[in-house]
């Protein structure tokens, strides 16, 4: 069996990985113009297909047959050839659905607020209004709400995001800040690329229920499975493609003391995992074109800093590096948000008699190094998602760091 996703730009999709996952049938990635999806539509080369942004509600059009949960909701996202035609569904709702109570969260009585309005925006109102919520708006740029009265939507307590805002290659950025909103107590946004994206990380800062859209993806995918062949895939089967994928394309990062063997562990571990390695300093200095103590001594700490943090919040979009950080690195706090967006902090802990002082231009003496240590343990036991000592062998410390990987939560 053909099964395809259609969409405008697929780049950065993770549909193909998914639905190969399952080991059901070949998929593949076909990025259209608006003008070609009806010929593609009229074409056979592919026996069912999904539909993603814009083309959910332009599809429509040419199918014999749509479900009345598609109608409901406005959309298509799963097509299936048959003999009396193409045949329309919609099984984000089901993937919506899974993720919210994967993540805990019920619409019962509660005031929503949905960013956006497209098709997405559709299938969050219908599970919403399915679910039992007191009142849902949504907000969009030329509405009667938008993004320049939110102090009127003050009460909402689930807030879910269905706009591109934030999505790779845009990391970083957020629709709203969680600021607007006091009473929220959960948060979905549909985004999967990054795993959390600007918004969720706010939510997860404020100890609130959340969850990105990689699970979703995955739900929805199987429940397309369904449709293309008649495939029963179960929880616990969502949930392992769901993990497998989430642990792929999650980053490892190790942070620590300028000396404590970041770079050396980054080596061992590309070796035992077959993840490519990045060196944040290495990074700086290839833009730089000179190296960092000469960045120091030519421009000054606050230079290295500007240069250090773009090579970070670069490296961080990415998905399935190991990146090792210079000593300083997550000093900014910006520069955390970016890394934890896309990967799993790892603080790499040495005894201090045992850090090498070559070539660091901050720590040029043990007291210099003492007093450092004492400033920045915090900031990497607070930033760090797991600390892992590295006083022994370098190839200990990276199986280490990849068996905690496996057994981490996502």
């Amino acid at each position: 069996m053909k099964c395809a996703l259609i969409g405008e730009r697929l780049g950065h999709s993770y549909s193909k990985l998914i639905h190969e996952a399952f080991g059901l049938y070949s998929y593949e990635l076909v990025s259209l113009p608006n003008d070609k999806v009806g010929e593609f539509m009229e074409s056979r080369e592919f026996d069912a297909f999904n539909v993603t942004i814009p083309y959910k509600r332009t599809v429509m059009p040419y199918c014999s047959y749509i479900s009345p949960e598609a109608k409901k909701i406005g959309s298509v996202n799963t097509v299936v050839r048959t003999p009396d035609g193409l045949h329309g569904f919609n099984t984000d709702y089901f993937g919506f659905k899974s993720m919210a109570e994967r993540a805990g969260i019920d619409f019962a009585g509660k005031k929503v607020v949905i960013l956006g309005s497209g098709g997405t925006s559709l299938t969050a109102r219908a599970v919403a209004s399915d679910g039992g919520a007191e009142r849902i708006t949504v907000v969009s740029r030329s509405g009667e709400y938008n993004y320049d009265n939110l102090e009127r939507l003050a009460d909402c307590e689930v807030l879910i995001n269905t706009t591109p805002v934030g999505m790779y290659p845009n990391n970083g950025s957020s629709a709203v800040s969680l600021d607007k909103f006091p009473q929220c107590e959960a948060v979905l946004d549909v985004i999967y690329n990054p795993l959390r994206t600007q918004l969720i990380m706010q939510a997860l800062e404020r100890g609130i229920k959340c969850s990105g859209g990689l699970y979703m993806l995955v739900a929805q995918a199987a429940q397309s499975a369904k449709y293309f062949c008649s495939a029963e895939i179960g929880k616990e089967e969502i949930e392992r493609v769901f993990r497998s994928l989430a642990l792929d394309v999650q980053n490892i990062v190790l942070v620590g003391m300028p000396g404590c063997g970041k770079t050396t562990v980054a080596e061992e571990l590309s070796k035992l995992t077959g993840r490519k390695a990045v060196d944040t300093d290495s990074l700086v200095e290839e833009s730089a074109g000179m190296s960092v103590p000469e960045i120091f001594s030519q421009y000054g700490e606050k230079r290295f800093r500007e240069l250090e943090s773009q090579a970070v919040r670069s490296a961080a979009k990415e998905k399935g590096l190991i990146i090792a950080t210079g000593g300083g690195a997550v000093l900014d706090p910006e520069n955390v948000r970016a890394l934890k967006g896309n990967g799993r902090i790892y603080y790499l802990k040495r005894d201090l008699d045992l850090l090498s002082l070559d070539g660091r231009p901050l720590s040029k003496s043990r007291e210099t190094l003492d007093k450092m240590f004492k400033a920045r343990d915090p900031i990497y036991s607070n930033c760090a998602d797991a600390a892992i000592n590295n006083d022994l062998s370098p190839v200990l410390t990276a199986q280490r760091i990849k068996d905690e990987l496996g057994s981490s939560d996502i």
